[in-house]
């Protein structure tokens, strides 16, 4: 039981980054992003690609990854999605919109990196066996587990006490009120998607360390991502977190106590289990 603990909370910290960009973008930006998971194989693949050639630390390549996925974020949604904001009638309609356009938006990502590497992309980095608390794990996980506490404390601390986040965070209760008030409501939602791209392709760079990957994978953690966004709460990111733990707790006591195979079935149930009883999430608010 000690190990399943371990290796779930170790896991679930990754799970949180990947599942906190999906939350940032669809929670305050409106936009349901199914390219999320391409997104984060991107990220991966950026840091196999740089270790491999140039011997560069994947932990140095996260620091590289974050202006460049922003920019690369940014762009998309100024020049992509900014024209089903406009001409969207309601939230529905621009759902439906974005759902359609990212899809077809992975595709083209899984083309580009079919063609950039192929098939599966692996490669060892701190993969030292250490112990924790009596049970062993790999050194990589360990960091990139640290990693992703330090980037979603960030992330916390700038929504609530600063001015730029507590913009974020009015804009995903009501960007009617919002706008009111004078915040920059497209600003606000490109800078945003923007930001919850970010964080999806550092997520990306970190579990590339210890999970073997290829392009038609991301689609998997785009379910993933949706699962805890839904179970945590649209737009929490307390919730996220605290959902990414349970997640990644369920997901290894299955593997380890029942079956690998059902660790994707064993998510879906939580998550159907969740939109019976309460669907709008742990944390979220109730619709009145």
């Amino acid at each position: 039981m000690l190990d399943i603990l371990v290796s779930g909370l170790l896991l679930s910290g990754t799970y949180a980054l990947v599942a906190m960009g999906l939350n940032l973008q669809y929670g305050v930006a409106r936009i349901m992003n199914l390219a999320n998971g391409e997104v984060l194989v991107l990220g991966a693949l950026a840091a196999f690609w740089l270790y491999t050639t140039a011997q560069i630390s994947p932990i140095l390549t996260v620091i590289l990854v974050i202006p460049v996925a922003f920019i690369g974020n940014w762009l998309i949604y100024r020049f992509l999605l900014t024209p089903l904001v406009r001409r969207s009638k309601s939230q529905g309609a621009l759902e439906v919109d974005s759902i359609l356009a990212t899809f077809g938006m992975s595709f083209i990502f899984i083309g580009i990196m079919v063609s950039i590497e192929g098939g599966f992309f692996f490669y060892k980095y701190l993969s030292e066996p250490i112990s924790i608390l009596g049970s062993t794990t790999s050194l990589n996980r360990l960091v990139a587990f640290l990693l992703a506490v330090l980037i979603a404390a960030a992330l916390y601390i700038w929504l609530h006490y600063s001015r730029p986040g507590v913009a974020v965070r009015a804009v995903s209760v009501s960007t009617e009120a919002s706008g009111l008030v004078g915040i920059n409501v497209p600003r606000v939602s490109a800078l945003t998607f923007a930001l919850g791209g970010t964080i999806t392709a550092v997520g990306g760079a970190l579990i590339s360390t210890f999970i073997t990957l290829d392009a038609s994978i991301g689609v998997v953690f785009t379910l993933k991502a949706l699962i805890i966004v839904i179970m945590g709460g649209v737009g929490e990111i307390r919730g996220a977190i605290v959902a990414a733990i349970i997640l990644g707790l369920v997901e290894t006591g299955v593997a380890t106590l029942v079956d690998p195979g059902l660790t994707l079935a064993a998510a879906y149930f939580i998550f159907v289990i969740i939109l019976l009883f309460r669907p709008q999430g742990l944390f979220g608010r109730r619709a009145v």
